[in-house]
């Protein structure tokens, strides 16, 4: 019988990776491989979402004493406080890769809505389609942000 090793959140924040890996729980989560159209949303994201906030492509979060993750992008009104920061995002966004699999996508979604996530938005580049995620995901015709007057539709993002 194999049993997992299991680390401290001290033991990870002191370590260097290559890709950061998420910390769930006591184990190192390795994060799938991005691609050129994954790649590519996400810099298209940071030109869009730039004037709305502080853009973070891959920045390490504290959810929870146990628990950290790395979005593929999130957005804060302002700077947050803290390395990493345990603040909540305005914007947290996922963008699928194709080793990416729905169950363990929506449970990280889920926790980005427990740590207090205002919206949460899942981008897949392959079927080019755009996510809301309220309780599960929702596909949507754009992504929206009336306050900024903010509309992102899939033809902003996709080639």
């Amino acid at each position: 019988m194999a049993s997992k090793t299991l680390i401290t959140p001290e033991q990870y924040l002191a370590m260097h990776f290559e890709r950061e890996p998420e910390y769930v729980r006591g184990e190192l989560v390795e994060r799938s491989l991005p691609t050129k159209p994954h790649s590519r949303v996400q810099h298209r994201l940071s030109l869009l979402l730039d004037r709305i906030g502080d853009c973070y492509p891959e920045l390490r979060v504290k959810l929870a004493d146990d628990l950290y993750r790395v979005p593929d992008f999130a957005v804060y009104p302002s700077e947050p406080e803290g390395e990493p920061t345990s603040v909540p995002a305005f914007i947290a966004i996922e963008i699928k890769s194709p080793d990416d699999r729905r169950p363990a996508v929506e449970r990280k979604l889920d926790e980005y809505a427990a740590w207090g996530v205002a919206h949460i938005w899942f981008i897949d580049p392959e079927d080019k389609k755009l996510f809301v995620f309220d309780h599960g995901l929702k596909e949507t015709a754009s992504l929206n942000l009336p306050q900024f007057n903010l509309i992102i539709q899939p033809a902003d993002l996709f080639d």
